[in-house]
């Protein structure tokens, strides 16, 4: 198998700050940058040209100062929020989504945490502005994505990332609803529906089939790695997915091993492999 490459991100580490990316997509960077967020959470702020209602995707952590300031950059625009959506329901997404609809009046819509009103292939319209509902579980169980088809681009919460890759966040991840994910997205992608990806951390994506076409070979490739490792002893140590993780993610940073070892513990269910 040729070794996957990462697509260039638009942005190098440290060099994302968010901004009108689309005709109608703005982001307003969280203040929240660590090895899991990358540079932060990315809040959308969707809005159709002399709209009056915006769509805010995702407000992020409970930092008032950013809900504020999400609030803030929807008035600039000479609109309020319309409706809120959260991608997921991780806190580094999702936490501050109580305190911003006090803020704003607006309804929020998700899957779970009481609300469970988004369902794979719903068209929501606000203030003009068109979205569907694309399920794209896998990091998550509750895991949505949003097509904004007027821009061609596809808002992918934590499922593709701006830079680097996701985690499957086992137990609540699992590895072939993920795998599954990756398939749609670029079916979207292939056929031209989509062309850009504006994910919930990391810079925009402008290729979009080049990077979901990375994730897929990336995959594939750790489950590669994560076999040969169980054949070369880590089936028998006696933490099987410390001895995974020590192994094929050697090279990565170990602060990020606790998420790592998530990832590790989806695939070893996935490939039937007692832990």
């Amino acid at each position: 198998m040729t070794p996957a490459v990462a697509p260039t991100p638009s942005a190098a580490p440290g060099e994302w700050r968010g901004g009108q990316v689309t005709e109608r997509a703005l982001c307003v960077l969280a203040p929240n940058p660590s090895p899991m967020t990358l540079d932060g959470t990315n809040t959308w702020v969707l809005l159709e040209p002399g709209s009056s209602e915006a769509v805010v995707i995702d407000p992020g952590p409970l930092d008032e100062g950013h809900l504020r300031g999400v609030v803030d950059s929807v008035a600039a625009q000479g609109a309020r929020v319309g409706l809120t959506i959260l991608t997921h329901g991780h806190l580094d997404h999702a936490e501050g989504a109580e305190r911003f609809a006090e803020f704003t009046g607006a309804p929020t819509r998700a899957v779970g945490r009481g609300h469970d009103d988004l369902t794979d292939g719903d068209q929501i319209t606000t203030g003009g502005l068109d979205l569907r509902v694309v399920a794209t579980p896998g990091h998550t169980s509750d895991s949505m994505s949003f097509a904004l088809a007027a821009d061609h681009a596809l808002l992918t919460g934590d499922t593709v990332l701006g830079r680097g890759t996701t985690v499957v966040a086992h137990p609540d991840g699992e590895l072939a609803a993920y795998l599954a994910s990756l398939e749609r997205i670029a079916a979207l992608t292939g056929g031209g529906d989509v062309t850009s990806i504006l994910p919930g951390h990391g810079p925009t994506i402008p290729d979009a089939k080049a990077m979901v076409d990375f994730y897929r070979v990336h995959r594939a490739e750790r489950l590669e790695q994560v076999r040969q490792a169980l054949a070369d002893g880590a089936a028998q140590a006696p933490d099987v997915v410390q001895a995974v993780v020590e192994t094929v993610y050697a090279a990565v940073p170990r602060e990020v091993w606790p998420a790592a070892a998530q990832s590790v513990r989806a695939q070893l269910d996935y490939l039937g492999q007692p832990w």
